[in-house]
């Protein structure tokens, strides 16, 4: 054979891996609103970085007149590319090709790119559109996943790793994208779950959709299984090269720093007047996020889910930093078990990634209940605390409000090791809130005048006010007086200062600069034992 001839096999090869199942298949997810494999890879890559591997392997089973159905690349794209210039490693399931489903040999084209990804100090993206295990396979199929398992577990914590959840992902495929570090999900089209409806439906007796079970509003908003949710396939992975400007390529490298142009001494005056005259009012925290960072930008993580605390990456004088804020908007920014474990898993993926860490906090405590405490709350509430004070990365916190009991240590105070802590004067760090606390301390002497007092009669409003309840309004006025402010902890040495509001952003960058050649580690073992 010459070697024009052999030439023209190869791309004849070459074309026949492109056109995986056809132009028809193809066809029918551009109606589902879908792009087809190829071009995912191609709309999430530089324009020309993408390089190929495996793309003419094949499947080797035998079973079930298989060995007559073969495609080139098996239903699985894998390679490698360029996001910013910067070098990943991706995989992309063709639905089109048997479903997308898992085989022995494409599994194989999976831990290939992750073992090179990890080689590389490289990320892992993986596109999930896909049918399930290949059935015709049986035990070769499963021990694929366990293999991909296996390695999403060994490099946590050493490459980011990424699933874009953008068709059918279900039963134990679920597994993999649940270990990596970010899941996004496609409105509509994408959906995950364990069983699927017609399982459920025979051994429960239930009735759900795709979509109820497991579609992309389940998982962002009720389960917390995804972190973000978009509304088509381009937004999901131009969101995908949005998260990777946030993150280094792995755990030895700092994450890119971009040119700003944003004034490190820039001071807002609305700082001063944003927080309400009465404790018990809300406002919104990401007021405050987005008048300090860089140019107002802050990418949130689970914007959906356990919105009663807020995380997400920014920039402070161009360097990526993880925000973790409490948000007194919703359930009055108290911590409950989703928000714990939320922002636990925020903190950790930070800390993996040297990514400072910078805390807003205004926090009246755990929400209390019986469903709380019977879900498990101290154990989850545990996370955060584990999470924060394990962190070794640069740490600063700012009290903009409350910071009471159990929930003013978890929310990176000095007593964990955070670098440096900051207040507003309308900090209130104390045990309790001054209502709360008045009825403990003075319980006797408002019992003695609940037993023995009268009723004085205000004129002017024509109501009665106890005895009893004059002495408590008196003593909670006075105990916010004295405790309900920062400069108690201040004076102890829990706050290295007590800022003026409009300057916190000059104070974060400052800190932070300073904090730029921090050196701290954790006492040598295996791991810790998280409370899971």
């Amino acid at each position: 054979m010459k070697l024009e001839e052999k030439i023209a096999e190869l791309k004849k090869r070459d074309q026949l891996a492109v056109d995986g199942g056809g132009a028809k298949r193809r066809e029918r997810q551009h109606k589902e609103g879908k792009m087809s494999a190829r071009e995912r890879v191609e709309f999430l890559l530089d324009e020309g970085t993408f390089e190929e591997t495996d793309k003419l392997r094949t499947h080797r089973c035998h079973d079930f007149g298989m060995q007559e159905q073969k495609f080139y690349g098996d239903g699985f794209i894998t390679g490698y590319g360029r996001i910013e210039g910067r070098l990943v490693f991706v995989f992309a399931q063709d639905f089109t090709v048997f479903g997308g489903s898992l085989s022995e040999t494409n599994a194989l084209k999976i831990v290939k790119i992750m073992d090179l990804a990890a080689k590389m100090g490289a990320p892992v993206i993986g596109l999930n559109d896909s049918g399930g295990a290949r059935i015709q396979e049986g035990v070769m199929s499963l021990a694929g996943y366990a293999d991909i398992f296996l390695r999403n577990t060994l490099y946590s914590g050493v490459v980011p790793q990424i699933s874009a959840i953008m068709g059918p992902c279900a039963g134990g495929a679920v597994y993999s994208p649940a270990i990596t570090d970010f899941i996004l999900m496609v409105d509509q089209t994408s959906y995950m779950f364990i069983t699927g409806p017609d399982v459920i439906k025979t051994v429960t007796h239930e009735e759900v959709t795709k979509d109820q079970l497991g579609g992309a509003h389940t998982h962002n908003e009720t389960s917390g299984v995804a972190h973000f949710l978009s509304r088509d396939d381009a937004e999901c992975l131009s969101m995908v090269r949005e998260l990777l400007s946030f993150i280094p390529s792995n755990n030895m490298e700092d994450p890119p720093r971009k040119p700003c142009t944003d004034p490190i001494d820039r001071v807002d005056a609305k700082l001063d007047t944003l927080i309400p005259e009465q404790s018990n009012m809300p406002y919104d925290m990401k007021d405050i996020i987005t008048t300090v960072v860089d140019d107002g930008y802050f990418f949130e993580v689970h914007e959906h889910y356990a919105r009663n605390i807020v995380v997400g990456f920014a920039r402070l004088n161009g360097r990526s930093v993880g925000i973790v804020a409490n948000q007194p908007a919703m359930l009055a920014g108290t911590l409950d078990i989703n928000a714990s474990v939320k922002g636990a898993r925020f903190v950790r993926f930070c800390d993996c990634f040297n990514i400072p860490l910078v805390t807003f906090e205004d926090v009246p405590g755990f929400l209390p209940g019986t469903q709380q405490e019977y879900g498990g709350i101290i154990k989850h509430g545990a996370k955060l605390l584990y999470a924060f004070a394990e962190a070794t990365v640069p740490k600063v916190t700012v009290i903009t409000r409350k910071a009471y009991g159990g929930a003013y240590c978890v929310m990176a105070s000095k007593h964990i090791r955070t670098d440096v802590n900051y207040a507003w004067p309308s900090a209130e760090i104390a045990v309790m809130g001054p209502e709360g606390a008045v009825d403990i301390v003075y319980k006797r002497e408002l019992d003695a005048a609940k037993n023995g007092g009268s009723v004085e009669h205000d004129a002017a409003k024509g109501s009665g006010l106890s005895e009893r309840e004059k002495l408590r309004q008196e003593k909670i006025e006075e105990f916010r007086d004295r405790f309900a402010n920062p400069y108690i902890a201040a004076d102890r040495g829990f706050l290295d200062a007590v800022i003026q509001p409009r300057e916190t952003r000059k104070k974060l960058i400052q800190a932070l600069e300073m904090l730029e050649t921090k050196r701290d580690k954790n006492p040598p073992r295996k791991h810790g034992n998280i409370p899971l």
